[in-house]
Parts: C-alpha cells; structure tokens; sequence
C-alpha cells in the first residue's frame, strides 16, 4: 500500500537527484480547463477522441478546426493556478537545492494549455532567478500551428490570434452550446502564410495516434529518474503510462498527487489525495 506519510517523502525527496514531473489534466482542473476525455470531454455528438485524430481532419477539416478553435479560446482566458506554481518555485534551484541538494528536475506535461511554461516564466520574473529546470510539453501546444504541406514547408509559429482568422470567429459559442451546423469553408480556415505554399495550418499538438514530442528523451529521463512525481493524471495512455513503472524498475520512488485512485496509484510508493492546488504546497513546502 502507498504510503501518505509527508515526512517519510521529504526524506526521499531530499535524497533524489534526478526528478522527474509528469502532469496531466488534474494540474488545470483549478484553472477551470475540463478534461479531453469522460464528462466535459464530450459536445454535442462529437467525443473528443474521434476529432483529435488525423483522419477526422482529412474527412472534415471545418469540424475539427472549430473544436480546436473552441479550446483555443477557452484555454486563452485562463491562468495558472497555484499548483503549476508550486511546480514553477520547485523548477528554481535556489529553493529547490533547499530541500533536494545537488537534484536536477524535468518536468513533462501531457497537457496542451501551456500554463506549466506560463508560471515557470511569471515565477522566474518574480523571483528574479532563472529556472534549471526544462518542462516538455509532449503532446504540443494549443496556440502553435504547422503547415500541413507534404512538401518542404516546415512553418511552425505560435499564434496568439483571437479568432485565429475571421471564418472561425463566433464558432466556439455554438460548439460550446453542441451545435456543429455552421459550415466554415476550407478557404476561411487558417492557412499557411509562407509565400508560395497556401496549405492548410493545423494545431501542433499531439493528436490520437501520433508519436508524442521527444519521446525517446522523455523515456532515457524516466530510466535514469530516482523520483517521479505522478500529478493529476491516470497515466493510462501510452507511453505515459509507462513512465512511472520505469522510474520504478531501477529502484526509483513514485509519488502520486490527484483528486481521486487511479488505476496506478496501487504501485506508487506514496499517495497524496486531494486538490492539487492544495495538496502539492502542503507536501513539498515551497
């Protein structure tokens, strides 16, 4: 059984050199961003899971874009909140040197809301120290587009744009409310603006059967980690799944901070249950 003992985890965390992070939805959730999948993953007739696909996008691609319209908008008027802090003070080696001398730390998120990068950099500013720290973004970034030309365009960008163009503008009120009636015609969608191309932007961000970014990085950190830290997420995809039994299998430590069981929370050697907002400043401390 896991352990909820804080004083007994401290020590480990005193001890660990290599740290790793991995976060999913239950990070955001005191940010008000639902989750991708279960209650609130779902509008209208359309699941989530079947439009983050690339063969939903090559079927329909005003359908897709509207959804991921949708979460663009919502995610652009939220904020970090207190528990992507406490990950940003951690990520400062002068406080994080205070309680795991000499440790380095890498914290990979599955969430695509950036707020992980947004309060590493607000910390940073208002500390006036800058982070050791690196946080991989492995399923990409909702406001960073690619060109999706076959060819030899590589734009890539980050597109802060509301609406992103002028076809989509108002759409997200009508998915948020389940209807998917208007029609945006592929020439209003937002296209590449690379002189020369004028293919089709697409959200960069990981869809439903493609490799995740770095991944091969992401799984040498977890074969070398001696402390992983499970926040707000099941882990039950591939190849995050794997990230914690692999901390695991070198004799590495597993803490796990989520609202509610998951499926692997039996593995881990400690179970901290409750808001992460909350749960993660009483227990580390910073």
């Amino acid at each position: 059984m896991p352990s909820a003992d804080i004083t007994e985890f401290r020590r480990v965390l005193a001890s660990s050199k290599k740290i790793l992070v991995l976060s999913g939805a239950g990070l955001s959730a005191a940010s008000g961003i639902p989750t991708f999948r279960g209650e609130g993953g779902q509008w209208g007739k359309y699941n989530a899971s079947d439009l983050a696909h690339r063969s939903a996008f090559e079927e329909d691609q005003s359908r897709v874009w509207k959804f991921f319209h949708y979460w663009r908008e919502l995610i652009r008027g939220k904020h970090p909140n207190e528990a992507h802090y406490v990950l940003a003070r951690l990520a400062i080696p002068g406080i994080r040197h205070a309680i795991a001398p000499d440790s380095k730390l890498t914290h990979i998120t599955q969430n695509i809301d950036m707020l992980c990068t947004r309060a590493l950099t607000e910390t940073e500013s208002a500390l006036m120290q800058l982070s050791d720290s690196e946080i991989i973004e492995m399923h990409g970034r909702i406001l960073d587009v690619i060109c999706t030309s076959n060819h030899d365009c590589d734009y890539h960008a980050t597109n802060v744009d509301s609406p992103i163009c002028p076809g989509l503008a108002g759409t997200e009120t009508k998915v948020a409310a389940g209807d998917w009636t208007a029609v945006v015609k592929r020439k209003d969608l937002p296209m590449c603006p690379r002189l020369g191309c004028g293919q089709m932007l697409r959200p960069d961000v990981v869809w439903f059967g493609e490799r995740p970014k770095r991944i091969e990085e992401i799984l040498e950190l977890a074969s070398e980690a001696d402390l992983c830290l499970v926040v707000g997420t099941s882990a039950i995809v591939q190849p995050a799944s794997r990230i914690g039994g692999m901390v695991k299998e070198h004799g590495g430590k597993v803490a796990v901070f989520d609202i509610e069981k998951s499926n692997h929370a039996e593995e881990a050697d400690f179970l901290f249950l409750g808001p992460c907002e909350t749960k993660l400043k009483e227990v580390l401390g910073v």
